[in-house]
């Protein structure tokens, strides 16, 4: 039995461009200096809290954190101030995505690598222990 009021799963992750939705929208603070609210659509806990630790790595960011607003909605609110005028949240954002990046094709190498090491090592010992099997 279908339910009327549930709404689509793919309404949680897939942006509906048609009706002019966007990933990311920014508004600066009118009342705090260098801050500014980063509005993500449809993404929720898991870049939130991604991006808020690589943001606090960051010396020029001050303060930041995120909000979901309902957990229904699925918007995430992420506020960063940087403790210059002469660094915008936007350049720490940006700088925060680019060394996510770098990390997440680091680990990827190092992954490929042990697996690579992990596939050598088993194939000789399995390849050893047939040759036994054979004598």
């Amino acid at each position: 039995m279908a339910s009327a009021n549930r709404p689509e799963r793919s309404a949680a992750f897939l942006l509906d461009e048609d009706n002019g939705e966007v990933k990311v929208t920014y508004t600066a603070d009118t009342k705090v200096s260098n801050a500014g609210t980063f509005c993500f659509n449809k993404e929720d806990h898991t870049i939130g809290n991604l991006l808020r630790m690589q943001l606090l790595r960051d010396p020029h960011v001050r303060f930041t954190g995120y909000m979901l607003p309902h957990p229904l909605i699925h918007k995430l609110n992420l506020k960063i101030q940087t403790s210059s005028s002469q660094v915008t949240p936007v350049e720490v954002l940006s700088s925060a995505i680019v060394d996510l990046g770098s990390e997440t094709d680091y680990l990827t190498d190092k992954v490929a690598d042990a697996i690579a090491k992990w596939r050598k090592e088993n194939d000789a010992e399995g390849g050893a222990e047939e040759d036994a099997m054979n004598f």
